[in-house]
């Protein structure tokens, strides 16, 4: 049995004690090096096998033969993990050197429910939409140089764990590398009140008449919720973050939220704009910690960018985890963000037109309902 229980708090993800206890688990770990993640299957290609690299030819099996997945072709869906329950998916670690962060879709499948309980760009997934360069100093995501994607979620499953990656992208993917480590649980391992983790990627452009991006909906069952990731592209001018963050819960009427924040940077654990002397210097500054953080600000267009794809709006790249705090519901949930700005000339908040990307984390039952399908390739970007 578990020793630890799947509630999502500092006590279950973080209580070092926990490791003096001996288990009837088995650790697993699936990488392009072993594919099943069965017991002695590791390190078994030999060099000139479909898919192994030729910087192994001089050495032979067992030595770095294949070490990742190569040749991922446009509309391409690989399958990474296949596994039978029960267990619980530990971490999860990925990189790309090209920038196709948001081209390849992440998606997890829990038990044979017909359809994912996570849908979302990679980078994204891992607080990364921006352009996969942000170094992430937080406990459940870690993203170290360069572009080194780490995920500690805890994802306990009953039946069937399945990963698959779709390339959604214009060009071959010539090398994605990537391991997935898990525990594998005896008989009723997983305990009953174990909740599934699930992730939802949407996006979409504000308007000045409906100033709001919703971040989730649709969701119904019992669960908690356990984090947020944004991107936001200012298409507007000035001051973007003056909007609240509401939770809607359990039957909340539009209008009526139980939670309410008073601000976006207030949301992200931020005060005043991100910036640290209005009298000298408006740049915002960036920080990373174990729940909050505000990883990117990319204010301008270098001369190297503007010469290749033209002048780019101010970005935002920012994550709240909800872990000492998550925000529990029994029936359904919905949370969304107002895009509101300050109007200098009039002293009033002011509605925005512009571009967010967000990813909701959350736990709960199954069945769940079906997540909003990612858009094709140019709807996942500003326009």
């Amino acid at each position: 049995m578990l020793s630890v229980p799947f509630v999502v708090n500092l006590s279950s993800m973080f209580y070092l004690s926990s490791l003096t206890r001996l288990q009837n688990s088995q650790t697993r770990s699936i990488s392009a090096e072993n594919p099943t993640g069965a017991k002695s299957a590791g390190a078994q290609a030999s060099p000139g096998d479909p898919g192994t690299t030729p910087a192994a030819s001089d050495l032979g099996k067992g030595w770095k033969v294949r070490p990742c997945l190569k040749d991922l072709q446009p509309g391409q869906t690989v399958t990474l993990a296949d596994i039978e329950g029960p267990g619980v998916i530990q971490h999860m670690w990925f990189t790309v050197l090209t920038d196709v962060h948001r081209c390849l879709a992440l998606r997890i499948y829990y038990d044979d429910q017909p359809h994912p309980s996570v849908e979302c760009p990679l980078g994204d997934f891992f607080a990364n939409g921006l352009d996969g360069l942000a170094l992430v100093n937080s406990m459940p995501v870690a993203v170290n140089p360069k572009g080194g994607m780490n995920c500690y979620w805890p994802m306990p499953f009953r039946k069937r764990f399945r990963l698959t990656i779709t390339h959604d992208g214009p060009k071959p993917l010539n090398e994605l590398f990537y391991q997935i480590t898990w525990s594998q649980e005896p008989a009723g391992g997983v305990p009953d009140d174990a909740a599934y983790f699930h992730a939802s990627w949407r996006r979409s452009m504000t308007t000045r008449d409906h100033p709001e991006h919703t971040i989730l909906d649709n969701v119904t069952g019992r669960g908690h919720y356990v984090g947020t990731s944004l991107v936001w592209a200012q298409l507007s001018t000035w001051w973007w973050g003056e909007g609240e963050v509401k939770f809607f819960i359990d039957g909340d009427p539009q209008g009526s939220p139980t939670i309410c924040g008073t601000g976006t940077e207030d949301y992200f654990g931020g005060a005043w704009g991100f910036v640290m002397d209005h009298a000298t210097d408006l740049t915002p500054t960036t920080y990373s910690t174990p729940f909050l953080g505000y990883t990117q600000a990319v204010c301008g267009t270098t001369p190297q960018e503007k010469a290749r794809i033209g002048p780019r709006p101010p970005q935002h790249n920012l994550y709240r985890w909800h872990i000492p705090d998550p925000v529990r519901f029994s029936k359904d949930l919905r949370v969304t963000v107002q895009a509101l700005g300050w109007w200098v000339q009039s002293g009033k908040y002011q509605p925005l037109t512009d571009d967010i990307a967000s990813v909701a984390f959350w736990y709960q039952t199954l069945p769940s309902a079906p997540l909003v399908p990612l858009p094709p390739m140019d709807g996942r970007w500003p326009r």
